[in-house]
């Protein structure tokens, strides 16, 4: 569990559990730093620790534990796991947002993507280590790039249905003004990083 920053009870929580669980559960408290950050912190520490799969999904209650067999079931060492959110319920405005991303992602780098920032994903230490490195630091949309730069490597990326429900706990941080601003700046890091390719 990385806990960035929340002022809820995630950590208390979280710790109880490692204290209860410790080979299974360890709590990572760290300050705010948004959702691409600590995606991608939580991905250096799994690999750093000697993780051979790294699982990544979101703590909002929208995705389901119970589908994460079907997913482990179908591992492989040179397979990327995505679930794609086929029926989504968390609004309108959130599926317009995934569909603009696509047509981003087609135009600046000529692919094509089922869902680009799922976050339900299974990926071996391999393929994670291979492409991480050319995500840039703290960036906002870590699990868009890592897709794109799963697909354009070639590598074998299937994209598997999940549920998606409406949140379940924690609060919607993010507005239109502020996806507005959030998707300015991706096209503008997507093209620097598209060179640097």
């Amino acid at each position: 569990i990385v806990n960035d920053g929340s002022k809820d009870n995630t950590s208390k929580i979280g710790h109880e559990y490692a204290e209860k669980y410790p080979d299974i559960i360890r709590v990572i408290d760290k300050e705010n730093g948004g959702h691409g950050a600590t995606v991608l912190y939580g991905y250096f520490y799994a690999l750093e620790h000697g993780a051979d799969y790294i699982f990544q999904t979101d703590s909002d209650g929208q995705t389901l534990a119970s589908e994460f067999q079907g997913f482990w079931e179908q591992r492989n060492e040179k397979k990327v796991l995505i679930g794609y959110r086929n029926h989504r319920e968390d609004g309108i405005s959130r599926i317009f947002v995934t569909k603009v991303l696509k047509m981003v992602l087609f135009l600046i780098f000529g692919i094509r993507v089922t869902d680009a920032n799922t976050p339900y994903r299974l990926m071996p230490k391999k393929l994670l280590q291979k492409y991480i490195v050319k995500v840039p630091e703290n960036f906002n949309l870590s699990n868009v790039m890592l897709t794109v730069l799963f697909l354009r490597g070639k590598e074998n990326v299937q994209f598997i249905p999940i549920t998606f429900r409406p949140r379940q706990g924690g609060v919607n941080s993010i507005n239109l003004k502020k996806i507005t601003k959030i998707g300015i700046q991706a096209v503008k890091d997507f093209r620097t990083i598209k060179k640097n390719l």
